[in-house]
């Protein structure tokens, strides 16, 4: 049985977690017998081996992280390319954004701030044209809708049709 890290909180449930590193975490409630939280490792044995396995296929096919280098290229490149597109776009959208910057973020190739500013991850650099175009909409899109409702979509639809397609550029 692979070893776990267990993590108790006011929880009323027993979950498994298989990190992107590999590691296994139980989460318990706090008053949960060791004994009880075992027998459920135990009985989802055959999950976690899975699962792991798959983990760690998938993290040995990943390219090595970038370096510093690479990452301050990827910057350059962003803050060369991606101003013309948001004022092409705010122009055509009829909205302004109060800034912009560039970041190193990992998990979201943009965002759109409560006072309308918009940050891009330098990784946004690594996808198609048409990807970071899609990113730049979508962000501009929440100066007018902030969340991912109906009428969102259907702002984004309006510039780009082709949304979806673009979407799956995204890596």
């Amino acid at each position: 049985m692979e070893p776990y890290e267990l993590i108790r909180s006011r929880r009323k449930t027993l979950a498994l977690e298989i990190t992107k590193d590999c590691r296994v975490v139980v989460r318990a409630p706090l008053r949960m017998s060791e004994k009880r939280i075992q027998a459920f490792v135990e009985s989802h044995g055959d999950w976690i081996t899975r699962h792991l396995e798959r983990r760690r296929e998938r993290a040995a096919s990943l390219p090595p992280p970038p370096t510093e280098e690479e990452i301050e290229a990827l910057k350059a490149r962003a803050r060369a390319e991606l101003p013309p597109k948001i004022t092409f776009w705010s122009g055509k959208m009829g909205v302004v954004p109060t800034g912009f910057r560039v970041t190193t973020a990992k998990k979201r190739y943009g965002s759109c701030s409560a006072k309308n500013s918009l940050c891009f991850s330098c990784f946004l650099m690594r996808c198609p044209p048409e990807a970071v175009e899609l990113v730049v909409v979508h962000e501009l899109c929440h100066i007018r809708e902030k969340n991912h409702g109906p009428r969102f979509y259907a702002l984004l639809a309006q510039y780009l049709p082709d949304y979806r397609e673009r979407k799956k550029l995204l890596q």
